[in-house]
């Protein structure tokens, strides 16, 4: 039945968001990978990195968006670590229409590996959040070596005004919802770790609307079991490519984007 239900979904999801018969061949995604070659990211238990993980969902989610017409590039296809620089020229050289990281998540306090878990979707926006920053810090520590402290905060303090943050914060609340909605339908106890601010360099660079998404922690131990399965990174990734488009559409209906 769990199987059925999920099939439909699919259905609903191309019929709902306007299906391959719409023409999106105007509209460029951008999905990043996270880390990948020397940079393997966060690892769980028994050699699992977040680098393999989070190409697995890109290239799903790329399959997916293609399906539905849209044009797709992968900042990496294979384990190859790219630059900061380079992730984010993509997006504005293809004129993207948004730019989406994708990430895993984890904690460095064994005592609670088993309470924390959940999805959560970033935008680019200084927080006084404490997690948001530990998050942020995590993952910028790969892209930003040599980078000065002065010079990290200019390059933030550059985008965090303009209409790209408001963009990317509506993103944001669309794919959250549509990737919890289509895991929940399966795995009911997922924690919906909300839409947060936070400090990513990753998405700096792009100057348009962009999100990283954490898919999940590989420090807990069902999520990692979980995350590391075809079905639930199918769920991810459906959810990715649903919330993406709705907000595409809407865009395009207010503001022919």
């Amino acid at each position: 039945m769990r199987s059925i239900l999920f099939g439909l979904g699919t259905l609903l999801l191309l019929a709902g968001c306007g299906g391959p018969s719409v023409d999106r061949s105007d509209s460029f995604i951008v999905i990043d990978a996270g880390h990948g070659g020397h940079d393997s990211g966060a690892v769980g238990a028994a050699g699992l990195y977040e680098k393999t993980l989070v190409l697995a969902i890109a290239k799903r989610a790329a399959k997916k968006f293609k399906s539905m017409g849209y044009r797709v590039h992968l900042t990496r296809a294979n384990d190859k670590f790219i630059k900061l620089s380079g992730r984010t020229k993509i997006a504005d050289r293809k004129d993207a229409k948004v730019f989406i990281s994708i990430h895993a998540n984890a904690i460095g306090d064994k005592s609670r590996f088993s309470q924390v878990q959940g999805i959560e979707t970033y935008y680019l926006q200084k927080t006084r959040d404490a997690k948001s920053q530990r998050i942020a810090a995590l993952e910028n520590a790969a892209v930003l070596q040599g980078t000065d402290i002065l010079s990290k905060n200019v390059i933030i303090d550059s985008v965090l005004n303009g209409p790209k943050i408001i963009e990317s914060n509506k993103l944001a609340i669309d794919v959250q919802r549509q990737m919890v909605k289509y895991v929940k339908s399966g795995y009911s106890d997922v924690k919906d770790g909300g839409v947060r601010p936070a400090p990513f360099y990753v998405l700096v660079g792009a100057s348009r609307p962009s999100v990283l998404i954490e898919v999940g922690y590989l420090t807990n131990p069902k999520e990692r079991a979980r995350l590391f399965t075809s079905d639930y990174q199918e769920r991810i990734a459906k959810g990715i490519v649903s919330g993406a488009t709705r907000y595409i559409d809407n865009r395009k209906r207010e503001l022919g984007f």
